[in-house]
């Protein structure tokens, strides 16, 4: 168990947990998740870390198949700019080691944004908290359980 699944099974959320045999010299893990999965790229999101100019950790949810768009997560944040966060600070803060940062249940709370295209589907995947386990859910659940916003924030 991770503490991504504690939280959805505390709070009773409806979600569907999917493993697979992680590759460790895979390229992209979310590429990966996908294809050992047979599921749509764009519907399996990554989770990022920036930071704000005042130093601010940032959660960023977008599809694999894209990129980040920092001025879009600034903007969305409200501040005047962002880059991506030290690796070492992104696992520290969320408790999670890279390639397995899922958006929930992380040690800190941090403010939260997904992409505005995780909406055009009824469920998408995110990292369950380990490389190697993705889990499925509504991308209205996965807002409510990590009080995130909807916004412009990935670039295909």
């Amino acid at each position: 168990m991770t503490p991504a699944l504690d939280l959805l099974k505390k709070v009773r959320a409806e979600h569907r947990v999917h493993s697979y045999e992680h590759d460790p010299k895979a390229a992209s893990y979310g590429l990966e998740a996908a294809e050992k999965l047979g599921l749509a790229p764009a519907q399996v999101f990554k989770t990022l870390l920036a930071a704000s100019e005042k130093g601010e950790l940032l959660v960023a949810v977008v599809p694999v198949v894209g990129t980040l768009d920092l001025k879009g997560l600034a903007h969305a944040a409200g501040v005047k700019k962002a880059e991506m966060a030290d690796p070492a600070a992104a696992q520290r803060s969320t408790g999670y080691l890279l390639g397995g940062i899922s958006p929930l249940g992380q040690k800190k709370r941090l403010r939260t944004f997904i992409d505005n295209s995780a909406q055009e589907f009824a469920t998408i995947y995110v990292s369950a908290g380990r490389r190697g386990l993705e889990v499925e859910l509504a991308p209205a659940v996965l807002a409510e359980h990590t009080q995130a916003q909807f916004a412009d924030i990935g670039r295909v």
